[in-house]
């Protein structure tokens, strides 16, 4: 018995693809038709939005779903967003930044096709739906389910490309699981306060620091055009001195927003002192995503860019994240 309606929104991906070749081939109600026990639910509609893999889904695309996911929740909807695997990540940060309602948003999809032996799309839908649907995941916020797993949207990365336990929280673990189809929500993620971007235009690069790295692709990307860049940086937040330079001399242009290369990890804050130091890099005043992926601070800047943030707006996105 579901806590409240549920809206299954399609957008895609290898769950509703099939064929020797994946490709999209199944519309949101047809899968619904492939897991029986979800015609038997009360409340249960599905509304489709896109059909593209997950790649070529777009960010115009990403914010007409995620707008379609929060306008269920507000409507006291649980929402299930099916998406492709490969953007999942910022299609979940995404939803999880515009959603301002109780009800909750959830976002899955597959690693097999529908018509792979051993498809994991009806179990996952089923699962999404479980908890869409419970009293446990209200006040959520957005979040994956797949895999038995339910993920927090800021957290989760995709861990695993072909894998059906394909995405992983490495910095906070699973806030629970779904057992026998019933969700167990062990833990609780803090709700940030939404916002509301009018378009998602803004070009964001991301460029990785590394070792050698002179700066010139930080540099090339401001000298470029770029609105915003998300610069992954070594170790506890550190830098090459020559990327320390560039960042250095772009600072104030255009926001910049440090996450870090390893899956378990943050910026430090006063442990090191060397050229490069975590130090240098915060005395910068680039904003730190904390435990964000690359992908998911990419489009949380993105998305406050879009929805007009000044600097102080922008510092405020990403001040809870830096813990």
């Amino acid at each position: 018995m579901n806590a409240r309606p549920v809206r299954v929104i399609g957008a895609g991906g290898t769950i509703a693809m099939r064929g020797d070749r994946a490709a999209p081939a199944l519309e949101a109600g047809a899968l619904i038709d492939a897991v029986p026990e979800l015609g038997a639910l009360d409340g249960l509609d599905v509304l489709g939005v896109r059909n593209l893999p997950g790649a070529a889904l777009g960010l115009d695309g990403a914010l007409a779903v995620a707008r379609a996911a929060r306008d269920a929740a507000r409507e006291g909807r649980g929402a299930v967003v099916t998406s492709g695997t490969d953007t999942i990540e910022e299609l979940a940060t995404l939803a999880d930044l515009v959603h301002d309602a109780e009800a909750p948003v959830v976002v899955t999809g597959a690693i097999r096709p529908a018509s792979a032996v051993g498809a994991d799309g009806p179990a996952n839908l089923r699962d999404a739906v479980a908890v869409a649907g419970s009293s446990a995941a209200a006040g959520l916020g957005a979040v994956v389910v797949f895999g038995g797993q339910i993920h927090a949207a800021r957290w989760v990365r995709k861990v695993d490309a072909s894998g059906p336990v394909a995405f992983g929280s490495f910095q906070s673990g699973p806030l629970g699981w779904v057992e026998e189809g019933r969700p167990a929500v062990l833990t609780r993620p803090v709700r940030r306060r939404a916002i509301d971007p009018a378009a998602l235009t803004a070009r964001v690069d991301v460029v990785s620091a590394g070792l050698g790295d002179d700066g010139a692709l930080l540099r090339a990307a401001v000298a470029d055009g770029a609105d915003g860049v998300v610069l992954v940086a070594l170790g506890g937040g550190h830098l090459p001195p020559g990327v320390l330079d560039a960042l250095e001399s772009v600072a104030g242009g255009v926001p910049v927003v440090v996450t870090v290369r390893p899956e378990r990890g943050t910026v430090l804050r006063s442990t090191y002192g060397f050229r490069g130091s975590e130090r240098d890099l915060r005395a910068t005043g680039a904003l730190v995503a904390g435990r964000r992926s690359a992908a998911s601070a990419r489009i949380a800047l993105i998305a406050g860019l879009g929805a007009g943030l000044g600097a102080d707006g922008l510092a405020a996105l990403f001040a809870d994240d830096d813990v």
